[in-house]
């Protein structure tokens, strides 16, 4: 009798033991992007809503300034580098100037391996069509020439226009 007992507690321990190792450990890509993106999203809201308020300078481009709550996010990196401490890959957080969306909190490298702020988003790809509809992109996409899986949001102000863009990825391998 003592046997089955046994058997059937080790099960369960080891079942215990399974559920609680992180979910990136066996995650594939996908999974890793949306992780990624609900730590970003999560660790922006902490700051509090968002909005743009007055202009900046990012990299010689005049862009609005991105806040969340009373936090300038404009050349701020610690919310896009504490996502990335936590879940590894890229993280970015860009701001609608005009009809263009420009990197102003990132840490996706350029290749002389200064982060990429004032960089904007590729106009002719599958995620800037999608963000002007109002929609994310979970895919791949082309960042400043490399291939990565990637998620897009849209960054929405208290009347529901789109003022940025959450974006989370990791380098295809």
């Amino acid at each position: 009798m003592k046997t089955p007992l046994l058997t059937l507690s080790l099960l369960a321990a080891l079942a215990a033991a399974a559920a609680s190792i992180p979910a990136s450990v066996s995650a594939g890509p996908t999974e890793d992007v949306q992780t990624a993106m609900k730590s970003l999203k999560t660790k922006a809201a902490a700051l509090g809503a968002p909005s743009v308020k007055g202009e900046d300078t990012i990299a010689g481009k005049t862009v609005p300034v991105l806040y969340f709550g009373q936090t300038k996010v404009n050349g701020d990196f610690s919310l896009v580098d504490s996502v990335q401490k936590e879940v590894g890959g890229t993280a970015t957080l860009f701001v609608k100037s005009g009809s263009e969306f420009v990197r102003v909190s990132t840490n996706v490298k350029k290749d002389d391996g200064s982060r990429a702020v004032g960089t904007v988003l590729d106009p002719k790809g599958k995620a800037i069509a999608a963000i002007g509809k109002g929609e994310a992109y979970f895919g791949e996409a082309d960042i400043l020439g490399k291939p990565y899986t990637t998620g897009y949001e849209p960054i929405r102000d208290a009347s529901q226009g789109i003022i940025g863009i959450y974006y989370v990825g990791y380098p295809k391998k």
